[in-house]
């Protein structure tokens, strides 16, 4: 039997970040991966995706050349190509993966990992060989997939999940997308891009549900003018895939709705994989499809911890890398800060693009803040205006007793690259004059926080 310090079951970047943190401490290290290492995040997940939205992107300046002095005739895309050119990079990066394995001196066990007692691991491979491995330490680390509602099965052709969305055979000319969450709208938005005529339909009252009302608000409007048609307030009931396409029986507050189309894409959230491994067995408290753990990810179970999706929290990769290191960190006796998980960025990178930080204003009322609000839109940015790029605004929000940097919303061209000065600002406990006093360079899309800022103390220079 193979006796490890750390096993780590999954390699997604909760995974494979926590291994290569373990071996760099010292440990003997190794991970279990029933598929192919970087998980979902770098296979199927925010890589790939942001490689068919590139491709969005460039097709979109094609279209528009003229709006830059420039001439593009009949510019085409190849769907296929690309689909292939996304998976390319998924592969790219996951042999990256692979080189930081060997790099690191971490073993990888192929198959699929399942809790024993004794702080063991039977790991069963393809063929069907089971292995048992022990380690003084075992993380889980295993994830989520696409959630299936009762009244939308997926069968992966007609009714689908993400994985699908980003590798059809041939482009649907209509698309139905379940679901305004980033995954959603980003696919909304690459589909819509690349020609299919695009329908949203989310349950809320407004699109991205959990950002503030400015930003749902105007990236409803952009949706709009882009040519997507937005239903909110407004339920798929069932879907009809006997046809040739796909009727869905859209519940809203006018009545039944039926829209026909080619393909249902459903991304109304995720699905722990927590089932079939061990959990059971060993007695591991879960609570609505999350494992518990304390604030270090100790299971109740002694030597067992989990992180990622199948813990409470932000459902992100940079929430798992961090955890991951958290975890064993402090399994190495290191002093340790628990994360705050009230200074997690949430990126969406669909057009605008959305980054945010921290409360909404409605969160800051709630919570009794006595507050100063600042914004400043991208149509007052010199930057902006030269890209072409000038709708959104960046929005601050700040305690006027302390200058406590509340919150920070982004949506505009870029923004999910401008939002770490405010994640860093808030850690470093930053008031509003201090980066208000921060010069901020021109011409910049980042600039727009520090006029943000300047708005909120009503020293606004540009607007």
């Amino acid at each position: 039997m193979s006796k490890y310090d750390i096993i780590v079951l999954g390699s997604g970047p909760g995974g494979y970040v926590t291994a290569i943190r373990a071996s760099q401490l010292g440990f003997k290290t190794a991970v279990v991966e029933k598929e192919n290492l970087g998980g979902v995040c770098l296979n199927w997940g925010c890589i790939p995706t942001k490689a068919l939205l590139k491709s969005a992107e460039v097709f979109n300046y094609l279209k528009h050349a003229e709006d830059y002095g420039l001439t593009v005739k009949d510019a085409k895309h190849d769907f296929d190509a690309v689909v292939k050119r996304s998976r390319g990079v998924a592969e790219g990066m996951s042999k990256g993966v692979q080189f930081l394995m060997k790099k690191n001196k971490i073993d990888v066990i192929n198959g699929f990992g399942k809790l024993k007692t004794g702080k063991k691991v039977d790991v069963t491979a393809d063929d069907g060989k089971t292995t048992t491995y022990e380690a003084d330490h075992i993380i889980i680390a295993t994830g989520a997939r696409s959630r299936e509602l009762p009244n939308l099965p997926q069968d992966g052709k007609k009714v689908i999940g993400y994985r699908e969305a980003m590798t059809l055979k041939e482009q649907p000319k209509k698309m139905i997308v379940v679901g305004s969450g980033a995954i959603g709208v980003e696919f909304a938005h690459f589909y819509n891009a690349m020609g299919t005529e695009v329908t949203i339909v989310e349950y809320l009252p407004t699109l991205v549900p959990v950002e503030d009302e400015d930003v749902s608000k105007q990236f409803e409007k952009s949706f709009k003018k882009a040519g997507i048609k937005v239903m909110t307030n407004a339920a798929v009931e069932s879907v009809d895939t006997s046809g040739k396409g796909v009727k869905a029986t859209v519940k809203t507050k006018k009545g039944e709705e039926i829209l026909e189309a080619d393909v249902v894409l459903s991304a109304v959230g995720i699905k722990t994989n927590i089932e079939n491994i061990g959990l059971e067995d060993l007695g591991i408290k879960t609570d609505k499809d999350k494992i518990i753990v304390n604030e270090w990810y100790q299971t109740n179970v002694p030597g067992v911890y989990a992180i990622g999706d199948v813990v409470p929290g932000q459902a992100l990769a940079h929430v798992a890398s961090a955890e991951g290191i958290l975890c064993v960190e402090k399994i190495k006796g290191m002093h340790v800060e628990a994360l705050d998980y009230g200074n997690i960025p949430g990126c969406t990178y669909a057009s605008p693009e959305i980054a945010s930080v921290g409360l909404t204003e409605k969160q800051a009322k709630e919570q009794g803040y006595d507050i100063r609000v600042g914004k400043f839109p991208f149509s007052a940015s010199g930057k902006a205006s030269a890209a072409g790029k000038k709708d959104g605004f960046v929005k601050v929000i700040f305690d006027k007793k302390y200058g406590e940097w509340l919150g920070c919303h982004m949506i505009g061209a870029g923004v999910t690259d401008m939002i770490a000065e405010a994640v860093l600002g808030r850690k470093l406990e930053t008031t509003g004059y201090e980066v208000l006093k921060a010069v901020h360079p021109h011409p910049t899309m980042s600039e727009a926080v520090m006029e943000a800022v300047a708005a909120a103390y009503d020293e606004v220079i540009h607007l």
